[in-house]
């Protein structure tokens, strides 16, 4: 195959910006080199708004042909959240075609070295940067998340995500040098000479299962992982949001076959109504990576069963927030209110249970009751939300039937302390958006654990009265241990609370995020800086984005030779 673009050209455009990216991952500093603003777009080859918005239009009711090999049938299905009928088709593929297509490429792949496989994969990201804008409708109507949330989280902060990986994955490979002169004195005898070479070499096809509500910004970490360590990356989408990663598959298969490498090295698996082809895949013996985000049940079904792969998964957590006391009574209350709130909770780090003392806190305002905190919180909410243009720029739309199910039985777990209502969305009236339900709770009763011990991912939080900040601090170390959590926070003035809950989350592994009153919320991470997940505790099995991460996803073989 004749490349398009040679490894020469791939270094000078995009070394530098690995560079920067290696330095950001050492240092925890901040850096993007994606504009997170929609007007920073339409100039060097980039879509602005419009060309984004009609390049989306021009997918609807379209065949979206990737030219992959053992395509035997076209399917679909997707219908937008917000009501409108995509009506994309996609390949479906016959595996035992498909699977062997991949691994023919991947001895290309995999003698191209790192360095090569990084830039590749920086030009991937670089061309899904320059088409955020139209990702960001596709990532919309897939999650129900609203458009600017869609535009940064599933457009800059995703191709982030992506971007770290390849960096980590660089790291690990160049850890170990290309090539090694080893000699050993024998005395009076001549030394023991050997020339030693060490290749990184790929476990095989890697599975991305990709899920419904941030397919490209929980995708991008495992594809690009794998890819940039010498895997073929097999994406199967969840079946209701295929758009925005069959886009990004068509980009990569572009962008690998222009620089001279297979492009089914990067394929997709898109599935029949009710196929459930992840269990399938999972366990072919093709298959030696998966990354999974989703359910604890199928990602605890994933860790037992396809023993041949070395499996990544996030899955469910309860997230907890300790609330004793503050000096910005105000400040709180607005940024718990805006983290409740984000894409109706529907995101695997917001806040579940806010663990209140019974007796009440101490704030800059005075004492407030355990009573008067909850009433003030769901206040908050109430003023947040409370123009309905600003609800649903912040809402975005229920994702699924489920996710409006729990939100609807929540009012009977408890006495509810903030009703969830309806918002009409006048551009989409179909939508499903709904504001959160805050339901009071006692932390002393075992009918109401049940309750609060489950995930009830959605717009849906329980205020759970506790005897004590130590209780409070029990609660959430067994909250953790048993289910897990993406994340933890805590509001508090005192030194030995703040370093109970911090040595509870140091010793069960969870991500704590202390006194946050300002413009970043405990369910935001920051790509190069912030770990999401950790890897620890049953939520996750991995954190994005680390070295364990990355560096078990090839394996160093050595060739050695007398000198």
């Amino acid at each position: 195959m004749t490349a398009a673009l040679s490894a020469h050209e791939l270094i000078a455009r995009h070394r530098s910006t690995l560079d920067q990216a290696l330095e950001a991952i050492r240092t925890r500093a901040y850096w993007s080199p994606h504009p997170e603003h929609p007007k920073a777009y339409g100039e060097n080859g980039s879509l602005d708004a419009a060309a984004g918005k009609a390049a989306f239009d021009a997918l609807v009711g379209s065949r979206l042909d990737l030219g992959q090999p053992g395509t035997d049938d076209w399917v679909g299905g997707e219908t937008s959240p917000y009501g409108v009928d995509l009506g994309v088709t996609y390949p479906h593929a016959d595996l035992d075609v498909l699977l062997p297509a991949m691994k023919a490429g991947q001895r290309a792949w995999r003698d191209a070295g790192a360095e090569q496989r990084a830039v590749v994969c920086l030009e991937i990201l670089k061309r899904i940067s320059d088409r955020t804008h139209e990702f960001a409708h596709a990532v919309m109507h897939t999650s129900g998340q609203a458009f600017m949330m869609a535009f940064q989280a599933g457009g800059p902060h995703a191709q982030d995500r992506g971007l770290e990986a390849v960096a980590y994955a660089y790291v690990e490979q160049v850890r170990t040098p290309d090539n090694a002169e080893w000699t050993k004195p024998q005395g009076k005898r001549d030394p023991l000479a050997m020339n030693k070479q060490f290749t990184p070499v790929p476990r095989g096809i890697a599975l991305m299962i990709g899920c419904n509500t941030f397919p490209t910004w929980n995708g991008y970490p495992g594809l690009f992982a794998s890819l940039a360590t010498g895997n073929a990356v097999l994406v199967k989408p969840h079946p209701r949001a295929v758009l925005p990663l069959a886009l990004t598959v068509q980009v990569a298969r572009e962008v690998l076959a222009e620089t001279g490498f297979d492009p089914n090295l990067v394929a997709l698996a898109a599935e029949r109504p009710g196929e459930g082809i992840a269990k399938t895949l999972a366990l072919r013996p093709e298959i030696r990576i998966i990354d999974y985000t989703g359910s604890t049940e199928f990602g605890d079904w994933l860790e037992a069963n396809a023993r041949q792969a070395q499996v990544y998964t996030e899955k469910a957590g309860v997230n907890t927030v300790v609330v004793h006391s503050t000096s910005d009574y105000k400040g709180m209350l607005a940024n718990l209110a805006f983290s409740l709130s984000l894409y109706s909770g529907q995101m695997c780090t917001t806040p579940q249970n806010l663990l209140v003392p019974r007796e009440g806190i101490s704030t800059d305002q005075g004492p407030k009751s355990y009573d008067e905190v909850v009433a003030d919180l769901a206040k908050s909410v109430d003023g947040l939300l409370g123009d309905d243009a600003r609800a649903n720029a912040l809402l975005g739309a229920i994702v699924n039937p489920d996710v409006k199910a729990r939100l609807e039985a929540a009012a009977g777990l408890g006495e509810v302390a903030l009703a969830s209502r309806e918002i009409t969305n006048p551009d989409f009236p179909g939508a499903v958006v709904r504001t959160p339900v805050i339901v009071k709770l006692d932390g002393a009763k075992p009918d109401d654990e049940a309750a609060y011990m489950s995930e009830c991912f959605g717009p849906v939080s329980f205020a759970v009265a506790v005897d004590s900040a130590a209780d409070a601090a029990e609660l959430l170390r067994r909250t953790v241990r048993e289910k897990g959590a993406m994340t933890v926070g805590a509001y508090t003035t005192d030194p030995e609370v703040e370093q109970a809950v911090q040595e509870v989350c140091l010793e069960e592994a969870a991500q704590l995020s202390l006194n946050l009153t300002g413009g970043v919320y405990v369910n935001q991470t920051a790509a190069f800086s912030d770990f999401h997940g950790s890897g620890g505790n049953p939520a996750a099995s991995a954190a994005l984005c680390d070295g364990a991460f990355v560096a078990n996803r090839f394996r160093v073989v050595e060739v050695r030779r007398d000198a």
